[in-house]
């Protein structure tokens, strides 16, 4: 376990500063990004908050202060009334557009970069068993 929050740390140490230049947090990006590959840019609050384990008001919380800066909106969902979505703006697919490109080519240099690709497939097999073990609602909201 220390060894993988070394990595986690490691990793996050050399992110974060990129993600600050965009005026994002690691939650905050967290949430855009899923948004942003999720159907139609949206997700039910309920499963952004599962996708991210935040807590559904710290998920809340998340929200609303992207929603102040104009990069998420919510909606009522048609089926549902008592469910809402969080959906991603013009601005917030700008915002993640803007920053996925340095993020990318960090996570080349810091993690693809140093591993063959037989020691990347078999890092990302693993993670993918032990995510959906110990984070069964990371998929929450995902259809395919």
């Amino acid at each position: 376990m220390g060894l993988l929050v070394e990595v986690y740390t490691g990793l996050m140490n050399r992110l974060g500063p990129q993600l600050g230049e965009h005026g994002l947090s690691t939650v905050d990006f967290n949430v855009l990004v899923r948004l942003s590959r999720s159907a139609e840019q949206r997700l039910r609050m309920s499963d952004l908050a599962a996708q991210t384990s935040l807590s559904t008001s710290g998920v809340t919380r998340v929200v609303d202060r992207l929603e102040k800066e104009g990069l998420v909106a919510r909606e009522n969902c048609p089926t549902d009334r008592r469910a809402l979505f969080a959906v991603l703006t013009r601005d917030g697919a700008d915002r993640i557009g803007g920053v996925l490109p340095g993020h990318v080519e960090l996570l080349q240099t810091w993690l693809i970069d140093p591993l063959t690709e037989g020691q990347l497939a078999g890092l990302l097999d693993g993670l993918r068993v032990v995510r959906d073990t110990a984070n069964p609602g990371a998929r929450a909201g995902i259809t395919s």
